[in-house]
């Protein structure tokens, strides 16, 4: 008899990280995905990708879920449309903290995965944080996730549910390459923080992605402004 696959769940956003979190999540366990809008500019093109990754990935056991209380605190280029999502500049992730950080964000999607891998039994927590190659948010930080695995230890039932970052140390060059050869669905995936029709090709995450196709040497299958189409990184 097949030996039954542990339980977890993958939080997934939408975005390129994310998708190759969760083919690793569907590839080792039995994954269920949760999506999280908080009122970004793009959540209806994030839970779009969110779904049809999922399809993709064969993940059935999926839970989308609201959360107003970013939006409502504000204070993020993403949630806050008085303030602008700024172009990138020439060094992402060096200097101050970009106003496109959402304020302690990652914790409460973290919680609400915590509660649902409690009532499912699962015993791992997938994430696509990553540090090299990002625009510095505090919370994507390897520290971050060891103290948050210690708050989840001592506050459920069992302190059985352990949070994996698979992505965490990786350059997005490389996150691009595992992707392509474990057949990731980037097509379907969307990194833009302010355009939801054609990315926009300006803002630090297109960036980003751009660069790590560029140097990858693949084709990046997102659809970009025109102004930015040819653009090389």
């Amino acid at each position: 008899m097949p030996v039954e696959k542990r339980r977890s769940v993958v939080l997934l956003s939408g975005g390129m990280d994310s998708c190759v979190c969760a083919a690793i999540a569907a590839r080792d366990t039995d994954a269920a995905a949760m999506h999280i809008s908080y009122g970004q500019r793009t959540e209806q093109r994030e839970r779009w990708a969110f779904e049809r990754i999922c399809d993709r990935l064969g993940i059935h056991r999926r839970l989308a879920l609201r959360n107003d209380a970013l939006s409502m605190i504000g204070g993020s280029a993403l949630t806050d449309s008085n303030i602008d999502v700024p172009e990138a500049k020439a060094e992402i992730g060096e200097g101050e903290i970009p106003v496109t950080y959402v304020p302690f964000r990652n914790a409460h999607f973290l919680s609400a995965a915590v509660s649902w891998a409690e009532v499912l039994d699962a015993t791992r927590i997938y994430i696509g944080a990553v540090e090299p190659d990002s625009s510095g948010y505090p919370d994507c930080r390897p520290a971050y996730y060891k103290a948050f695995n210690e708050v989840i230890r001592t506050g459920t039932r069992d302190g059985k549910i352990s949070i994996t970052t698979p992505l965490i140390g990786m350059r997005k060059i490389d996150i691009v390459r595992m992707g392509l050869e474990m057949g990731a669905p980037f097509d379907l995936t969307w990194s833009c923080y302010s355009r939801e029709d054609k990315a926009c090709g300006v803002c630090e995450s297109c960036v980003l992605r751009m660069r790590a196709f560029d140097e990858a040497g693949a084709a990046d299958p997102l659809p970009y402004m025109p102004r930015v189409a040819s653009h090389t990184i």
